[in-house]
Protein backbone atom coordinates (compact mmCIF):
# COMPACT_ATOMS: atom_id res chain seq x y z
CA UNK A 1 0.00 0.00 0.00
CA UNK A 2 2.63 2.60 0.73
CA UNK A 3 4.76 1.69 -1.80
CA UNK A 4 2.13 1.95 -4.00
CA UNK A 5 0.88 5.48 -2.54
CA UNK A 6 4.43 7.09 -2.63
CA UNK A 7 4.63 6.00 -6.92
CA UNK A 8 2.19 8.79 -7.30
CA UNK A 9 3.36 12.15 -8.60
CA UNK A 10 2.63 15.05 -6.68
CA UNK A 11 -0.05 15.84 -8.70
CA UNK A 12 -1.54 12.30 -8.65
CA UNK A 13 -1.27 12.08 -4.91
CA UNK A 14 -3.21 15.70 -4.41
CA UNK A 15 -5.79 14.47 -7.11
CA UNK A 16 -6.35 11.16 -4.46
CA UNK A 17 -7.80 13.56 -2.15
CA UNK A 18 -10.65 15.31 -3.96
CA UNK A 19 -13.80 14.27 -4.74
CA UNK A 20 -15.78 16.54 -7.16
CA UNK A 21 -19.07 16.26 -8.59
CA UNK A 22 -20.59 15.48 -11.51
CA UNK A 23 -24.19 16.73 -12.19
CA UNK A 24 -26.80 15.09 -13.61
CA UNK A 25 -27.41 18.23 -16.44
CA UNK A 26 -23.82 17.77 -17.18
CA UNK A 27 -22.47 15.70 -20.14
CA UNK A 28 -20.59 12.94 -18.61
CA UNK A 29 -17.27 14.10 -20.58
CA UNK A 30 -17.29 17.43 -18.24
CA UNK A 31 -15.34 16.24 -15.64
CA UNK A 32 -12.40 14.65 -18.43
CA UNK A 33 -10.02 17.49 -18.09
CA UNK A 34 -10.21 17.66 -14.15
CA UNK A 35 -9.26 13.69 -14.42
CA UNK A 36 -6.69 13.65 -16.97
CA UNK A 37 -4.95 17.47 -15.86
CA UNK A 38 -5.69 17.70 -12.49
CA UNK A 39 -5.50 13.75 -11.39
CA UNK A 40 -8.80 14.34 -9.76
CA UNK A 41 -8.87 10.83 -8.13
CA UNK A 42 -12.92 10.37 -7.09
CA UNK A 43 -16.51 11.28 -8.16
CA UNK A 44 -19.56 11.91 -6.60
CA UNK A 45 -22.81 12.01 -8.74
CA UNK A 46 -25.26 15.34 -7.84
CA UNK A 47 -28.06 16.66 -9.01
CA UNK A 48 -30.83 14.61 -9.24
CA UNK A 49 -30.00 10.98 -11.67
CA UNK A 50 -33.58 10.76 -12.45
CA UNK A 51 -33.11 8.67 -15.40
CA UNK A 52 -32.35 5.26 -14.00
CA UNK A 53 -29.41 3.00 -13.96
CA UNK A 54 -28.42 2.46 -17.59
CA UNK A 55 -27.53 6.54 -17.72
CA UNK A 56 -25.68 6.17 -14.21
CA UNK A 57 -23.76 2.99 -15.57
CA UNK A 58 -22.76 4.81 -18.71
CA UNK A 59 -21.58 7.52 -16.77
CA UNK A 60 -19.52 6.34 -14.37
CA UNK A 61 -18.11 3.57 -16.76
CA UNK A 62 -16.97 6.55 -18.70
CA UNK A 63 -15.36 8.33 -15.26
CA UNK A 64 -13.25 4.56 -14.31
CA UNK A 65 -12.21 4.52 -18.25
CA UNK A 66 -10.32 8.12 -16.94
CA UNK A 67 -8.65 6.69 -14.36
CA UNK A 68 -5.75 6.06 -16.78
CA UNK A 69 -1.84 5.32 -15.25
CA UNK A 70 -1.40 8.90 -16.63
CA UNK A 71 -3.81 10.49 -14.56
CA UNK A 72 -4.10 8.52 -11.32
CA UNK A 73 -1.74 5.50 -11.64
CA UNK A 74 -4.60 3.50 -12.63
CA UNK A 75 -5.73 3.99 -9.26
CA UNK A 76 -9.58 3.61 -9.69
CA UNK A 77 -11.91 6.30 -8.91
CA UNK A 78 -13.88 6.12 -5.68
CA UNK A 79 -17.54 6.71 -7.41
CA UNK A 80 -20.08 7.85 -4.65
CA UNK A 81 -23.92 8.66 -4.41
CA UNK A 82 -26.10 10.02 -1.34
CA UNK A 83 -28.78 7.36 -1.28
CA UNK A 84 -29.89 7.63 2.04
CA UNK A 85 -33.47 7.18 0.94
CA UNK A 86 -37.05 8.69 1.55
CA UNK A 87 -36.69 12.15 -0.10
CA UNK A 88 -32.53 11.69 -0.36
CA UNK A 89 -31.98 10.00 -3.39
CA UNK A 90 -29.82 11.27 -5.91
CA UNK A 91 -30.25 7.79 -8.01
CA UNK A 92 -34.10 6.98 -8.79
CA UNK A 93 -35.99 5.81 -11.88
CA UNK A 94 -35.51 1.96 -13.35
CA UNK A 95 -32.85 0.39 -11.28
CA UNK A 96 -33.18 2.02 -7.90
CA UNK A 97 -36.07 1.01 -5.86
CA UNK A 98 -37.68 3.67 -3.85
CA UNK A 99 -36.21 2.97 -0.22
CA UNK A 100 -37.51 4.68 2.37
CA UNK A 101 -36.66 7.26 4.89
CA UNK A 102 -34.26 6.55 7.54
CA UNK A 103 -36.78 7.21 10.00
CA UNK A 104 -39.23 4.59 8.84
CA UNK A 105 -36.30 2.40 8.84
CA UNK A 106 -35.65 2.50 11.96
CA UNK A 107 -38.92 1.41 12.84
CA UNK A 108 -37.72 -1.97 10.86
CA UNK A 109 -36.40 -5.23 12.19
CA UNK A 110 -32.43 -4.98 11.95
CA UNK A 111 -32.30 -7.98 10.10
CA UNK A 112 -34.86 -6.81 8.03
CA UNK A 113 -33.35 -3.47 7.38
CA UNK A 114 -29.99 -5.13 6.44
CA UNK A 115 -31.67 -7.44 4.25
CA UNK A 116 -33.35 -4.55 2.05
CA UNK A 117 -30.14 -2.41 2.25
CA UNK A 118 -28.20 -5.28 0.53
CA UNK A 119 -30.52 -5.25 -2.00
CA UNK A 120 -30.05 -1.70 -2.63
CA UNK A 121 -26.39 -1.41 -2.46
CA UNK A 122 -26.51 -4.57 -4.96
CA UNK A 123 -28.10 -1.60 -7.04
CA UNK A 124 -25.87 0.86 -6.58
CA UNK A 125 -22.88 -1.32 -7.51
CA UNK A 126 -24.28 -2.66 -10.75
CA UNK A 127 -24.72 0.77 -11.61
CA UNK A 128 -20.84 1.34 -10.67
CA UNK A 129 -21.54 3.18 -7.26
CA UNK A 130 -18.76 2.01 -5.12
CA UNK A 131 -19.48 4.33 -2.20
CA UNK A 132 -22.42 5.41 0.11
CA UNK A 133 -22.38 8.52 1.27
CA UNK A 134 -24.82 7.27 3.98
CA UNK A 135 -25.95 6.81 6.68
CA UNK A 136 -26.95 9.76 8.71
CA UNK A 137 -25.71 8.60 12.58
CA UNK A 138 -26.89 11.91 13.96
CA UNK A 139 -29.12 11.74 16.38
CA UNK A 140 -32.63 14.31 16.47
CA UNK A 141 -33.64 15.22 20.54
CA UNK A 142 -37.45 14.15 20.48
CA UNK A 143 -38.25 17.76 21.62
CA UNK A 144 -36.52 19.31 18.05
CA UNK A 145 -37.74 16.99 15.62
CA UNK A 146 -38.72 18.72 12.45
CA UNK A 147 -37.64 21.91 13.71
CA UNK A 148 -33.98 20.42 13.22
CA UNK A 149 -33.50 21.73 9.35
CA UNK A 150 -30.84 19.49 7.65
CA UNK A 151 -31.88 15.86 9.59
CA UNK A 152 -35.39 15.81 11.28
CA UNK A 153 -37.52 17.98 8.38
CA UNK A 154 -36.34 15.11 6.29
CA UNK A 155 -36.65 12.50 8.10
CA UNK A 156 -33.32 11.07 8.14
CA UNK A 157 -32.55 10.59 11.33
CA UNK A 158 -32.92 6.84 12.26
CA UNK A 159 -34.49 8.03 16.00
CA UNK A 160 -34.22 10.23 19.00
CA UNK A 161 -31.97 8.39 20.96
CA UNK A 162 -28.16 7.06 20.18
CA UNK A 163 -29.40 3.86 20.45
CA UNK A 164 -32.11 3.66 18.35
CA UNK A 165 -29.86 5.42 15.66
CA UNK A 166 -26.81 2.89 16.75
CA UNK A 167 -29.62 0.12 16.10
CA UNK A 168 -30.83 1.46 12.47
CA UNK A 169 -27.94 2.92 11.13
CA UNK A 170 -25.21 -0.11 11.81
CA UNK A 171 -28.36 -3.06 10.37
CA UNK A 172 -28.31 -0.35 6.89
CA UNK A 173 -24.16 -0.35 6.47
CA UNK A 174 -24.23 -4.13 7.34
CA UNK A 175 -26.27 -4.44 4.33
CA UNK A 176 -24.24 -2.38 2.30
CA UNK A 177 -21.40 -3.71 2.89
CA UNK A 178 -22.89 -6.99 1.90
CA UNK A 179 -24.03 -5.53 -1.55
CA UNK A 180 -20.59 -4.66 -2.27
CA UNK A 181 -21.03 -0.93 -1.42
CA UNK A 182 -18.61 1.34 1.13
CA UNK A 183 -20.38 3.53 3.64
CA UNK A 184 -20.04 6.60 4.89
CA UNK A 185 -21.24 7.79 8.58
CA UNK A 186 -21.76 11.82 8.71
CA UNK A 187 -21.86 14.46 9.97
CA UNK A 188 -19.54 13.84 12.66
CA UNK A 189 -19.89 15.45 15.76
CA UNK A 190 -23.19 15.76 14.63
CA UNK A 191 -26.21 17.79 13.22
CA UNK A 192 -29.09 16.42 15.05
CA UNK A 193 -29.42 19.89 17.51
CA UNK A 194 -28.61 22.19 15.02
CA UNK A 195 -31.32 25.13 13.72
CA UNK A 196 -30.84 25.59 10.30
CA UNK A 197 -29.14 23.55 7.51
CA UNK A 198 -25.39 24.37 6.91
CA UNK A 199 -26.14 23.68 2.74
CA UNK A 200 -27.95 26.84 2.81
CA UNK A 201 -27.04 29.16 5.99
CA UNK A 202 -24.25 30.24 7.93
CA UNK A 203 -25.88 30.91 10.54
CA UNK A 204 -27.72 29.10 13.13
CA UNK A 205 -25.45 26.22 13.08
CA UNK A 206 -24.53 26.09 16.17
CA UNK A 207 -24.51 22.78 18.94
CA UNK A 208 -23.80 24.62 22.40
CA UNK A 209 -24.77 21.39 23.83
CA UNK A 210 -22.13 18.93 22.42
CA UNK A 211 -19.04 17.65 24.71
CA UNK A 212 -16.04 15.18 24.22
CA UNK A 213 -18.23 12.68 25.98
CA UNK A 214 -21.66 12.82 23.99
CA UNK A 215 -23.72 10.17 23.51
CA UNK A 216 -24.99 11.17 20.13
CA UNK A 217 -20.93 10.76 18.60
CA UNK A 218 -21.81 6.46 19.72
CA UNK A 219 -23.70 5.90 16.69
CA UNK A 220 -20.69 7.19 14.50
CA UNK A 221 -18.55 4.60 16.23
CA UNK A 222 -20.82 1.76 16.43
CA UNK A 223 -21.02 2.84 12.49
CA UNK A 224 -17.49 2.45 11.85
CA UNK A 225 -17.60 -0.67 13.95
CA UNK A 226 -20.16 -1.84 11.76
CA UNK A 227 -18.02 -1.87 8.59
CA UNK A 228 -17.91 2.25 7.21
CA UNK A 229 -15.19 3.47 5.75
CA UNK A 230 -15.82 7.06 5.95
CA UNK A 231 -16.88 9.69 8.31
CA UNK A 232 -18.27 13.00 7.38
CA UNK A 233 -17.34 15.78 8.99
CA UNK A 234 -19.88 18.76 9.09
CA UNK A 235 -19.58 22.72 9.06
CA UNK A 236 -21.60 23.52 12.37
CA UNK A 237 -20.04 24.80 14.94
CA UNK A 238 -19.45 23.28 17.92
CA UNK A 239 -18.18 25.54 21.37
CA UNK A 240 -17.86 22.47 23.67
CA UNK A 241 -15.53 20.74 21.44
CA UNK A 242 -13.44 23.69 19.97
CA UNK A 243 -13.58 26.87 22.19
CA UNK A 244 -12.58 28.97 19.21
CA UNK A 245 -16.06 27.78 17.73
CA UNK A 246 -14.29 26.90 14.03
CA UNK A 247 -16.59 24.88 11.87
CA UNK A 248 -15.77 21.70 12.92
CA UNK A 249 -14.43 20.59 9.85
CA UNK A 250 -11.58 22.93 10.04
CA UNK A 251 -10.85 22.13 13.39
CA UNK A 252 -7.91 20.32 14.48
CA UNK A 253 -9.56 19.60 18.57
CA UNK A 254 -12.58 18.14 16.67
CA UNK A 255 -10.67 15.86 14.00
CA UNK A 256 -7.43 15.16 15.19
CA UNK A 257 -8.22 15.70 18.93
CA UNK A 258 -11.84 13.83 19.57
CA UNK A 259 -12.17 11.84 16.75
CA UNK A 260 -8.83 10.18 15.86
CA UNK A 261 -6.75 10.51 18.95
CA UNK A 262 -10.07 10.31 21.58
CA UNK A 263 -11.78 8.13 19.56
CA UNK A 264 -9.36 6.14 17.85
CA UNK A 265 -10.39 6.83 14.68
CA UNK A 266 -7.73 6.58 11.95
CA UNK A 267 -9.75 5.76 8.30
CA UNK A 268 -10.54 8.62 5.71
CA UNK A 269 -12.07 11.27 6.52
CA UNK A 270 -14.43 13.45 3.98
CA UNK A 271 -15.48 16.77 4.18
CA UNK A 272 -19.17 17.61 3.57
CA UNK A 273 -19.57 19.95 0.32
CA UNK A 274 -17.10 22.57 0.51
CA UNK A 275 -19.85 25.08 -1.96
CA UNK A 276 -22.06 24.88 1.11
CA UNK A 277 -23.37 28.08 2.14
CA UNK A 278 -21.68 27.65 5.72
CA UNK A 279 -18.25 27.69 4.32
CA UNK A 280 -18.56 29.35 0.63
CA UNK A 281 -17.16 32.66 1.60
CA UNK A 282 -13.90 31.36 2.91
CA UNK A 283 -11.35 31.03 -0.48
CA UNK A 284 -11.43 27.47 -2.06
CA UNK A 285 -7.67 27.42 -1.01
CA UNK A 286 -7.89 28.59 2.18
CA UNK A 287 -10.65 25.86 2.93
CA UNK A 288 -8.35 22.66 1.41
CA UNK A 289 -5.21 23.66 3.36
CA UNK A 290 -7.48 24.43 6.62
CA UNK A 291 -9.02 20.90 6.61
CA UNK A 292 -5.61 19.05 6.00
CA UNK A 293 -4.19 20.84 8.84
CA UNK A 294 -6.93 19.80 10.96
CA UNK A 295 -7.01 16.03 10.30
CA UNK A 296 -9.18 15.56 7.40
CA UNK A 297 -8.54 13.49 3.94
CA UNK A 298 -11.09 13.89 0.88
CA UNK A 299 -12.06 17.16 0.15
CA UNK A 300 -15.77 17.03 -1.33
CA UNK A 301 -17.20 19.94 -3.60
CA UNK A 302 -20.06 20.63 -5.81
CA UNK A 303 -17.97 23.13 -7.54
CA UNK A 304 -15.51 21.66 -9.99
CA UNK A 305 -13.78 25.36 -10.30
CA UNK A 306 -12.74 25.24 -7.28
CA UNK A 307 -10.26 21.92 -7.99
CA UNK A 308 -7.59 23.87 -9.38
CA UNK A 309 -7.10 26.49 -6.11
CA UNK A 310 -7.33 23.62 -3.65
CA UNK A 311 -4.97 21.43 -5.44
CA UNK A 312 -2.52 24.43 -5.90
CA UNK A 313 -2.80 25.82 -2.58
CA UNK A 314 -2.04 22.08 -0.71
CA UNK A 315 0.69 21.76 -3.05
CA UNK A 316 2.05 25.14 -2.64
CA UNK A 317 1.71 24.88 1.18
CA UNK A 318 3.29 21.04 1.25
CA UNK A 319 6.41 22.35 -0.86
CA UNK A 320 6.84 25.29 1.88
CA UNK A 321 5.61 23.29 4.82
CA UNK A 322 7.74 19.82 5.91
CA UNK A 323 4.48 18.91 8.43
CA UNK A 324 1.95 20.22 6.23
CA UNK A 325 3.68 17.67 3.68
CA UNK A 326 3.39 14.64 6.08
CA UNK A 327 -0.31 15.30 7.08
CA UNK A 328 -0.41 15.02 2.89
CA UNK A 329 1.09 11.60 2.94
CA UNK A 330 -0.90 10.27 5.37
CA UNK A 331 -4.14 11.38 4.13
CA UNK A 332 -3.09 10.04 0.22
CA UNK A 333 -2.08 6.49 2.57
CA UNK A 334 -5.79 6.64 4.08
CA UNK A 335 -7.34 6.87 0.29
CA UNK A 336 -5.08 4.16 -0.98
CA UNK A 337 -5.60 1.92 1.92
CA UNK A 338 -9.59 2.75 1.10
CA UNK A 339 -9.09 1.78 -2.01
CA UNK A 340 -7.26 -1.61 -1.40
CA UNK A 341 -9.82 -2.66 1.07
CA UNK A 342 -12.45 -2.14 -0.88
CA UNK A 343 -10.87 -4.53 -3.53
CA UNK A 344 -10.24 -1.84 -6.36
CA UNK A 345 -6.64 -2.24 -6.29
CA UNK A 346 -4.30 -4.83 -5.58
CA UNK A 347 -0.95 -3.95 -2.93
CA UNK A 348 0.05 -7.08 -3.11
Amino acid sequence: MRERAEALSEEQALGQLVMVALDSGAAQSSLDDDISARKVGNVFLLGGWRDGAARVKKATDHLQDQATEAATDGIPLLIAADQEGGEIRQLRGDGFTKGPSAKVQGTMDPAELTAAATGWAKELKAAGINVNLAPVTDTVPADLGRANAPIGKWGRQYGSTPAAVTKGSTAFIKGMSAGGVMSTVKHFPGLGRVKNNTDFDSSGIVDSVATPDDPYLAPFMAGVEAGAGLVMMSSARYPGLDKTETQAMFSKPIITGLLREKLGYDGVVITDDLNAEAVRSIPAGKRAVDYISAGGDILLTGDAASVGPMVDALAEKARADEKFATLVETSVLRVVALKERMGLIDCG
